[in-house]
């Protein structure tokens, strides 16, 4: 592996950890076509490119995770009594992505998660009118929801946030503890996917330096600089206004957006 290469994810890292601590975006929304751009050049097999990027991408979460938590629990910004309701559902949902996503088609994940990305960009990007609030649901609800968010994230290579936010805020939870429960909700999420991604890619013949769908040298190096950067966004989140970045963010999601459809068109016509 190039110098080059380790230069690129280091540097990725960097950003993509900053900005899921800023924006509670999570970061696998620019990790996942980063990723899938860098190995194109390393040999990985076509139709296994975007697995390999979705899998890795959502290992760096059970790093970044923990110190983004940390970062917001200073804050005394995480519901844990939430985080705890949500929990158990997460953790089969994300077994569940996992194995759904090993069984796609690549060019059909890549086309979905170009799709999913767009439509997380629009929701930055274009104010809606407001959702009618409700409160949390009873225990039941609480691990259907929790196996809705691990299941989506697994297949997004995410740690949930673009649902988890949402949610909670409109279930009259301040933004600041909504962003930062999510940000605890991921590591379950992390955990099992990770778990997921190992099993469903373990008998692959994959290139070296995978353990099942997930690229360890990408991985170390993503983790080695965005769990710097994941706090350093966390905090920024507690004393900036992020409209403004929202809508740069955004924009760049849109030609990431198009960037995984085009791959993914022409994973399926070759």
């Amino acid at each position: 592996m190039s110098i080059a290469l380790v230069a690129s994810f280091l540097v990725l890292g960097a950003f993509t950890g900053f900005a899921a601590g800023l924006l509670g975006i999570g970061g696998g929304m620019l990790l996942v076509p980063f990723l899938t751009m860098l190995l194109t050049s390393q040999g990985f097999p076509l139709g296994q490119i975007v697995k390999v990027a979705i899998a890795t991408s959502l290992t760096t979460i059970l790093f970044t995770s923990l110190s983004s938590v940390r970062a917001h629990a200073r804050h005394g910004a995480v519901r844990w009594d939430i985080a705890k309701l949500l929990a158990p559902g997460i953790v089969a949902g994300s077994l569940l992505g996992a194995q759904i996503a090993a069984w796609l088609p690549g060019s059909v994940l890549a086309i979905g998660f170009g799709l999913f990305v767009g439509t997380m960009a629009t929701r930055m990007l274009v104010r809606r009118s407001a959702h009618a609030e409700r409160a949390l649901p009873g225990t039941v609800g609480m691990l259907g929801m929790g196996a809705a968010i691990g299941t989506l994230s697994a297949l997004a290579g995410a740690g949930g946030g673009f649902i988890t936010v949402p949610f909670l805020t409109r279930a009259h939870v301040r933004i600041h503890e909504a962003v930062a429960t999510s940000a605890a909700c991921g590591f379950p999420i992390a955990l099992a996917g990770t778990l997921g991604y190992i099993v469903a890619g373990w008998n692959l013949a994959l290139p070296a330096g995978t353990v099942g769908y997930i690229y360890l040298p990408a991985l170390a190096a993503i983790v080695a600089t965005s769990v710097l950067t994941a706090p350093l966004g966390a905090k920024a989140a507690h004393a900036l206004s992020v409209d403004r970045l929202r809508r740069l963010f955004a924009l760049l999601l849109y030609v990431l957006a198009a960037y995984m459809m085009w791959k993914g068109i022409v994973a399926a016509s070759t």
